[in-house]
């Protein structure tokens, strides 16, 4: 985490979802349950602004997203946002575009683990921001929908085109983004798309437990481990490994590496300090 900050104070309270931190575990819940938990402009900013300030914080080692009520999130506000961007020109409609990419990229590029505990329904951006999340815990009855040709657009939007065959494949990838159609939580687990398929009502409960898990482990090593996968994706084989002993000889002068070899010799679990 940057530790260096200039004037701009941090945010004190977030207006458009509800944010709490206990033990390093800061869970974001979507709280629009009467919208299926929508996304509007406003959620966009935020989610942007709170990503963008979480590696200046101190107090964060692991983000849970969810949903309150019967969804994790519906995707775009039909009337909040596609009705209100039909009056918008061009340049304006970039910026939004690109606000809604950017949400993506820090949520990819930020040094903690993102876990999305998804229940419900996850369509439209609400299927992109599950997919951006470095883990998701996911319920029997949930469902996935990237619905973005339904309404006229491309079915790339926000990085999905970039993301999904990463995980799922290209043809796979080809087919939910193209059709559009509801993804099952078991197809989307023997796809690849999950990482922990659970029964209805223990998302949260599984989500948080592996918050706290890699809340209590060594942060440093996680961050490290998160920008590698996310940096090796488009390189070749010599540059990753270059990459990869690179931040290993760093990694090896840290307080982490030490306290294992310490714990090790006397026969406890390590301390981890994060360093």
């Amino acid at each position: 985490m940057a530790a260096f900050r200039g004037s701009a104070p941090i945010t004190p309270e977030w207006k458009h979802f509800r944010v709490t931190r206990d033990e390093g575990v800061c869970t974001l819940t979507f709280d629009r349950p009467e919208r299926l938990n929508a996304l509007t402009f406003e959620v966009y900013a935020d989610l942007r602004d709170f990503f963008a300030e979480l590696q200046h914080r101190g107090d964060t080692k692991v983000v849970v997203l969810r949903g309150q009520g019967r969804a994790f999130c519906s995707g775009g506000d039909v009337h909040e946002i596609i009705g209100r961007t039909l009056d918008m020109d061009h340049a304006d409609l970039l910026a939004f575009t690109r606000m809604t990419g950017e949400v993506v990229r820090l949520i990819r590029e930020v040094p903690v683990p993102v876990i999305a505990a998804v229940h419900g329904v996850a369509a439209g951006a609400g299927s992109v921001l599950a997919l951006a999340s470095d883990l998701r815990v996911v319920e029997r009855s949930a469902r996935f929908a990237f619905l973005f040709t339904h309404v006229g657009l491309a079915g790339a939007d926000m990085g999905a085109a970039y993301l999904l065959p990463r995980l799922v494949g290209l043809g796979r990838a080809s087919e939910l983004l193209l059709l559009g159609d509801a993804l099952p939580a078991e197809r989307a687990e023997a796809w690849g798309l999950v990482n922990r398929l659970v029964d209805d009502g223990e998302a949260a409960d599984v989500a948080d437990e592996l918050a706290r898990r890699l809340a209590a482990g060594p942060t440093q090593a996680y961050a490290q481990t998160k920008a590698l996968l996310s940096r090796e994706l488009d390189m070749g084989l010599s540059a990753a490994v270059e990459l990869e002993a690179v931040t290993q000889a760093l990694l090896m002068t840290g307080a982490d590496y030490r306290e294992f070899y310490a714990a090790f010799s006397e026969g406890r679990a390590p301390t981890w300090q994060g360093r």
